[in-house]
């Protein structure tokens, strides 16, 4: 982990080697200041010589100058070491999380995600400022004092050796206890992102169904289950204050009456009591400071191993060493395919023994398989369909083609080549996808059908457009293809939505083109005239239609299930007959 994090301070290592040298130079400066203070009274007040608190009085200005450009550049640098420690930080996350595929991605929710880059990124940015300046001024201001304490008077320093065991021991049991909180405090914070996150993305269905007091609840439990830790937390780093103020005054009775002594027996001067007072002062607070860092540290260790692990994270799908940068036609060939989500033993399914025959074909290394055996050879331009009922992958195979997901078992050919072997900027260019959840990204609509091809020009688009049936609402909008699209595509309709992502997916003037699901927004008249649009402007593109409803794949090439699928059959009849779809295309 450690080693993960070191190498994100990248171009700002210049930055966090100046800030501690410019916060030693500070401490020494401060730390001369109360020896200074000393001469004043010992060798200028106590004797009524002005010369003498003229000379030390410049040397004290000159210190105290010295110190606070020290501290001036020291803060300026560190500020530049820890902002970019962060922003290196975030784009390291974010440039792996754009590898990942989606079994990667499956492993992270996006709320968890959220957290390490907003979260744990700000405590880790706290930390590395905290440990470029407070951890070096702390031990030193702490080493110098003690120094100057001995140096003074031998004997009086014993008054700090013991309030430093006493102190050290209560911080020690205080810091051990809150380091195992703030690990349990993440989790929450995870438990509270994904609530916010899941309520404000279905906002819409939470108003139809009238569930705001339920989320209210929902949110306020999470809630409170952050505030019960954090008050726990916190009141615990709250004895830090009083155990240091009992100490604090303790040193200052102490030195007060051995001091006085001392300066009866004329081991001690005036002044240099003085300069102990304030010694004991910055030895006390040094450690609380210490104390400061340790606790940020641990709880920063947490958000460290979380970061860490998503710029660790490997991504499951890659280019092989030497891909194959052409894909040669549309055809498709799966042969004997198999795939599952992820491993589950039958031991670790909650059901009985003698429900087991009942599931689905699993091996010993892998889960329930998603699609099995599948067998299938589409030749290019072809266009198939894929229908069936819910969760029974229909989904999933399609998503193989572009490799989203690798194979579990057998292998899958684009263009006769297999789809691992391919270079995956090729082969996604070629396999254009309409994914069944469609997304659009704020920005204009121009914008967001360029995601398809970047040099697009107006008419590529609108051809593009015309083909997906886009074009007619987009003419409609207040300033057409140059109308904002709001984040997330809320300003548009679901059948909308799904017109401009088919039509951004043309635009990459793919060989295969993928469709999972992605008119089912759409009335049946319009998804009959994209269907029409495709079959006739694009004969040459392999097109896989994957569907709930017949009329988008009735024209497929191949229809064999009206013959040989008595479900199929039932529910082309249903779905086909005048009564059963009242915006039936005349």
């Amino acid at each position: 982990m450690l080693k993960t994090l070191i190498k994100q301070i990248g171009s700002f290592k210049t930055a966090s080697i100046l800030t501690p040298i410019f916060i030693s130079l500070e401490v020494v400066m401060g730390v001369l200041i109360p020896y200074v203070t000393s001469w004043i009274i010992d060798e200028g007040i106590a004797k009524s010589n002005l010369g003498n608190v003229y000379k030390y009085g410049a040397i004290m200005l000159v210190l105290a100058a010295m110190s606070m450009i020290f501290g001036i550049l020291a803060g300026r640098f560190s500020a530049m070491a820890s902002s970019g420690f962060a922003r290196n930080l975030r784009d390291a996350m974010f440039r792996n999380i754009q590898t990942f595929s989606f079994s990667n991605i499956d492993k992270f929710s996006s709320s968890g995600l959220v957290t390490r880059m907003t979260t744990d990124v700000n405590n880790l940015q706290n930390a590395f400022q905290m440990l470029l300046r407070i951890s070096v001024r702390a031990p030193l201001n702490l080493v110098f004092s003690i120094l100057m304490c001995v140096f003074i008077n031998t004997k009086m320093s014993s008054i700090f050796i013991i309030a430093l065991v006493i102190l050290g021991t209560v911080l020690y049991l205080i810091v051990s206890r809150t380091v195992k909180l703030f690990t349990q405090v993440f989790k929450k914070y995870d438990d509270l992102n994904n609530v916010v996150q899941e309520n404000v993305s279905a906002i819409r269905v939470v108003k139809a169904f009238v569930r705001e007091d339920y989320e209210n609840k929902k949110f306020s439990k999470a809630a409170r289950a952050l505030y019960s830790l954090f008050v726990k937390t916190e009141s615990l780093m709250a004895l830090n204050h009083p155990v240091m103020m009992i100490v604090v005054y303790g040193c200052i009775i102490s030195l007060s009456w051995f001091g006085a002594k001392n300066i009866v027996a004329g081991d001690l001067t005036t002044g240099q009591l003085t300069s102990l007072f304030t010694y004991v002062m910055t030895i006390l607070s040094a450690l609380m400071m210490l104390s400061m860092i340790f606790v940020q540290l641990t709880m920063s260790a947490a958000s460290g191993k979380r970061v860490a692990e998503v710029i660790n994270e490997k991504a499951d799908i890659v280019n092989p060493e030497n891909p194959v940068m052409t894909v040669a036609d549309g055809s498709i060939d799966f042969d004997n395919v198999d795939f599952t989500y992820k491993k589950v033993s039958a031991k670790d399914l909650p059901l009985p023994s003698s429900l087991m025959a009942g599931l689905p074909k699993t091996d010993k290394n892998d889960g329930d398989y998603a699609v099995s055996g599948i067998n299938l050879h589409i030749n290019s331009g072809e266009t198939i369909g894929i229908i069936g009922g819910t969760g029974c992958g229909k989904s999933t195979l399609a998503m193989l083609i572009s490799r989203m997901y690798d194979v579990t078992h057998g292998s899958i050919k684009v263009g006769g080549v297999d789809v691992r072997d391919y270079d995956l900027e090729a082969l996604r260019n070629n396999v254009s996808m309409v994914l069944q959840q469609n997304v659009l990204f704020s920005g204009t609509v121009l914008d967001n059908l360029r995601w398809g091809k970047n040099d697009a020009t107006l008419e590529e688009c609108k051809h593009a457009c015309k083909l997906a049936c886009a074009d007619e609402f987009i003419e409609e909008m207040p300033d057409g293809y140059d109308s904002v699209i709001e984040q997330g595509g809320t300003n548009v309709s679901g059948g909308q939505k799904q017109r401009l992502c088919i039509a951004r997916a043309l635009l990459k003037s793919p060989k295969v083109l993928v469709l999972d699901d992605s008119t089912s927004a759409c009335d049946t008249a319009t998804d009959a005239r994209i269907n029409k649009a495709l079959r006739d402007y694009m004969p040459e593109v392999t097109k896989v239609i994957v569907a709930q409803r017949v009329h988008s794949v009735m024209h497929a090439n191949r229809d064999n299930l009206l013959k040989t699928n008595d479900i199929y059959r039932e529910i082309y009849t249903i779905q086909t007959q005048d009564s059963g779809d009242f915006d039936k295309p005349k």
